[in-house]
């Protein structure tokens, strides 16, 4: 769908840096993930795990929702980290048809340790991926999209 409205080359510039800054994060979680042998799919999907909200099950579909991947690469996903003994499957003990993913205590072990690596990178580039963000909605506040 072709629009009328003009963009500007500063805001090129403003989200070109944007995604410039969050590819400098993802590489640097890529690379830390790689660091402990996983993928970072898997650090990814550790992740979402922990950080489900209360109200939301944490079922091979519901996590393929929040990585935004199909459900049988999900499936690979938690194979894979259930083989390095980080996550496991179990009924839910409500509805015992429906099987949840949980981290085991070496799982629970090393996402921790993932995370204290991230948030120091974080630490380091988020003020700049912050500013980038901020350059962008900015642009688009003045009416510039």
């Amino acid at each position: 769908m072709a629009s009328k409205e003009e963009i500007s080359l500063q805001d090129y510039r403003a989200t070109a840096e944007f995604r410039y800054q969050i590819r400098r994060f993802l590489r640097a979680s890529e690379q830390i993930a790689r660091e402990y042998g996983l993928n970072p799919q898997q650090y990814q999907l550790m992740l979402a795990l922990k950080g489900l909200p209360d109200d939301h099950a944490a079922t091979i579909g519901e996590l393929a929702e929040r990585l935004q991947i199909q459900h049988h690469s999900t499936v690979e996903l938690a194979d894979r980290l259930s083989a390095k003994n980080l996550v496991r499957r179990k009924r839910d003990s409500e509805d015992r048809r429906q099987v949840l993913l949980e981290l085991t205590a070496k799982g629970e072990k090393t996402l921790r340790e993932l995370a204290l690596h991230h948030r120091e990178e974080l630490r380091s580039t988020g003020p700049e991926l912050v500013g980038a963000l901020k350059n962008v909605l900015s642009g688009m506040k003045k009416g510039r999209r």
